[in-house]
């Protein structure tokens, strides 16, 4: 078997793939039809924000007492329980839309609903996949997840933009599409119940007792790697990933351009991510100079792109930044995963969602608040600043912790 896909060797992970996919494809089919239905019922880009930060709100508050939960239960259990949840809050959303009852207010408390689901759902499926393959695997698996989710990403939009247009474009035909995504949950759940629960790698559950996520900071306060890993991480997500909200700006403005446009950069970003996620899939360890130079390459490509001129050659740089966007978030997942002693997982891969998805609210509006006062180029090269920033406050430290730059850049001390 190719070295690209060799976790499919695992019964058992062949299972999630698949229903990974479906689901994925899913996912994005809701996301762009939850933005038009809000569109649809008249709100605007502050309601489109107000949706996204309720959906996003119960991940930033849940997710490390979410982790303790992981630890705590069955991981396949708590997802499918998870899963169902998020199913559930899609169907309610989709009979509102298709009925004609839904209003923007509710589209709020539905998408916060979700959110909840969300974040019970994120510590368990980071954590769960070290426990369907073998150790050596674990980067593989991590990389080919990614992979499923740029392709769901490439094809989700997409079918979802022709299926309301088809159906007439109003809100009744963003409802039948988010119907498609609760329909499509199942697929997640019932490739998790076919699993063969004798090959999971699953650590005996953890009892529950107080201080338990206090009990996790502590645990990543002793790893160095892990240390350094979440500042590169902080500084990628808070500013890195607001890189959709700047491609906006630079397509609108900077460049006079449209929908279609814009939707194009989104496209060439994710063929770069795609690439990326498949080639590291053929890494089976994480040398820590690999997170360094991806996140360096990150913030200079985001930098480099701010210069270009013209608008086809800043779609260019698009494959480039998702290319080393994926590779440094899916290196650090993996070293995450890996570096995690078992009985702590859960914990630590909830403290790390929360870290990188974290300081997304304090990011956007920063650069937006850049982008209003001194230009779309500006935004680029703020952000491309601050992850190398970042990088290098979280190479110091782990020098710091370890007594030397070799800590970080011999290949013998690196990997793992």
């Amino acid at each position: 078997m190719s070295p690209t896909f060799r976790s499919l060797r695992s019964h058992n992970y062949r299972l999630y793939l698949a229903g990974s996919v479906v689901s994925n494809v899913g996912t994005w089919m809701q996301r762009i039809a939850q933005d038009w239905l809000v569109l649809s019922l008249g709100g605007g880009g502050a309601a489109l924000g107000i949706t996204t930060g309720l959906q996003f709100l119960p991940i930033l508050l849940l997710s490390p007492y979410a982790g303790v939960i992981a630890d705590r239960f069955p991981k396949r259990r708590l997802l499918q329980v998870a899963q169902a949840w998020m199913a559930l809050m899609s169907l309610l959303l989709g009979v509102l839309a298709v009925s004609g009852n839904a209003e923007v207010w509710m589209v709020y408390l539905v998408a916060f609903l979700f959110g909840i689901g969300a974040a019970f759902d994120g510590p368990g499926r980071q954590s769960f996949v070290s426990e369907m393959v073998h150790p050596d695997d674990v980067t593989n698996a991590v990389g080919l997840n990614s992979a499923s989710f740029n392709l769901a990403r490439l094809v989700g939009p997409a079918l979802a933009g022709l299926l309301i247009g088809w159906l007439g474009g109003g809100p009744e035909a963003t409802g039948w599409v988010i119907l498609i995504n609760a329909v499509s949950y199942l697929a997640v759940i019932g490739q998790l119940q076919r699993m063969d629960t004798g090959e999971l790698r699953s650590p005996d559950p953890v009892a529950r007792r107080r201080g338990m996520l206090r009990e996790g900071v502590g645990y990543i306060r002793t790893q160095p790697k892990m240390l350094m890993v979440l500042v590169i991480v902080f500084f990628v997500g808070t500013f890195g990933a607001n890189f959709p909200i700047t491609s906006a700006l630079m397509a609108t403005e900077e460049f006079g351009k449209g929908a279609s446009e814009y939707g194009l950069l989104g496209t060439v970003l994710a063929v770069g991510s795609l690439s990326g996620a498949l080639l590291g899939a053929r890494r089976t360890r994480i040398p820590l100079r690999l997170i360094v130079a991806a996140a360096t390459g990150f913030g200079l490509s985001i930098i480099v792109s701010g210069f270009m001129p013209t608008y086809a050659l800043f779609a260019l740089t698009g494959p480039i930044v998702g290319f080393c966007t994926i590779t440094v978030l899916n290196a650090c997942n993996a070293t995450m995963q890996t570096e995690a002693a078992p009985e702590f997982r859960g914990r630590v891969m909830a403290i790390y969602m929360t870290v990188l998805m974290g300081g997304t609210p304090l990011g956007a509006p920063l650069i937006g608040f850049i982008g209003e006062h001194f230009g779309a180029r500006t935004t680029l090269y703020a952000s491309g600043t601050m992850v190398l920033f970042g990088t290098l406050a979280g190479v110091l430290l782990l020098v710091a912790l370890r007594g030397g730059i070799r800590a970080v850049l011999t290949p013998s001390q690196a990997a793992g």
